[in-house]
């Protein structure tokens, strides 16, 4: 990507990419960009999320050639609504385009997107797959109808009609992004949903139609946990000003585990003879390495732990969740010493044990950056020839 010494002038656009994995992506995104923003003087921030494959260093050995390339690189973080609401704050141009690396969104309608922003006076201008014109490319059909369906919701939420509320190819003026950021949720992977559901005035949106690509290098990064990533952003919208989404999710956990645990200890006590004690520390160990499991891939999957850093959560997890077992047993005692009826014992001790458990594992055990070291000691050992 060559540095054209004819432009000179204030910044106009700030193009934000969010990485992970996408080394093979870098130069073929910046070609595309070179070759459509020719009449716009912009810049291009890479956020990567510490990718292992290499992306920040060769957007480093870019950069060096070209100082329109930038690049943020984030460690103990993930998640790619928060990758780029950083990225689009570390600009200083006036309008801001967020696209994906993986060549699959059309940047070749980035300008057309752009004059209609300005031309309209608009907030936002979504690249959409869905109006007249727009294409959802090679899509499966389970695909596209997973697709639909978080349309309807999206929708509903944002109370914006837009046709691809699942987009993540748009351009915006930063004088609105100013009014809304303070609000986002930054979580999950659906930026627009989270931008436009936090606006606190209607929003004044265009949209441009585009036919969705292949991807050309790499992987998706669409499973399962981004599904539940997306239905985590929907409910943070909802209730989250209520209701902290991670306590519900991790309090939706701990009463699986409550289920979990009673079937465990009919089973091992009722059915197959064990004794009492036995039986019930066994229930209480798998339960809570279950409920641990569990949390680190949904509750907290934008700070999951891995490797060696994965069985230091593990030991404190189940020592935090331990005492909170105990100060779960006082608070059941005290309540039937003064009379209480024993349900409504058992229900204020599982909430008092909830509640110590979130509070004491969010800091113990899924701290940002608690366990970089760990986490970086693996990523280097694995790099390390094998014999």
């Amino acid at each position: 990507m060559s540095h054209p010494t004819d432009r000179i002038g204030p910044l106009e656009l700030a193009v934000v990419i969010p990485t992970f994995r996408e080394r093979a992506n870098i130069e073929p995104m910046l070609e595309l960009l070179e070759s459509a923003l020719t009449k716009i003087r912009y810049e291009v921030i890479f956020v990567d999320d510490d990718s292992p494959d290499g992306t920040a260093e060769r957007v480093r050995e870019l950069a060096q050639a070209d100082p329109r390339i930038r690049l943020l690189r984030r460690i103990g973080r993930r998640g790619l609504s928060s990758a780029c609401l950083e990225g689009m704050l570390a600009t200083t141009a006036p309008y801001i385009a967020v696209i994906d690396a993986d060549m699959q969104h059309d940047g070749r309608i980035l300008p057309l997107m752009l004059q209609k922003l300005i031309d309209e006076k608009l907030d936002i201008v979504i690249g959409t797959r869905n109006a007249p014109g727009g294409s959802m490319g090679e899509f499966s059909p389970a695909r596209v109808r997973l697709s639909q369906f978080g349309r309807r919701l999206s929708n509903w939420v944002t109370k914006t009609e837009l046709s691809d509320p699942m987009s993540g190819f748009f351009v915006l003026d930063q004088r609105w992004l100013e009014t809304t950021v303070h609000l986002t949720s930054a979580v999950g992977f659906k930026v627009l949903i989270d931008l436009i559901a936090s606006s606190p005035r209607p929003v004044r949106v265009g949209e441009v139609p585009y036919t969705f690509g292949a991807r050309r290098f790499g992987e998706s990064k669409l499973d399962v946990l981004v599904v539940l990533e997306y239905l985590h952003l929907l409910l943070d919208k909802l209730i989250g000003r209520i209701i902290p989404i991670r306590f519900l999710l991790f309090s939706m956990v701990g009463a699986v585990g409550v289920a979990v645990a009673l079937g465990l200890f009919f089973v091992l006590h009722e059915l197959l003879a064990i004794a009492y004690e036995p039986a019930f520390f066994t229930m209480l160990f798998t339960v809570m390495s279950l409920n641990f499991f569990f949390n680190n891939i949904t509750t907290y999957r934008d700070r999951r732990l891995k490797g060696a850093a994965a069985w230091w959560g593990w030991l404190s997890f189940m020592f935090a969740c331990s005492a909170g077992a105990y100060l779960n047993f006082l608070v059941v005692q005290q309540t039937r010493s003064l009379g209480i009826r024993w349900y409504l014992g058992v229900a204020l001790g599982l909430c008092v044990g909830a509640v110590w458990n979130y509070g004491v594992t969010s800091i113990m055990t899924w701290r940002h950056g608690h366990w970089a070291s760990a986490r970086r000691t693996d990523r280097m050992l694995s790099r390390e020839p094998q014999c």
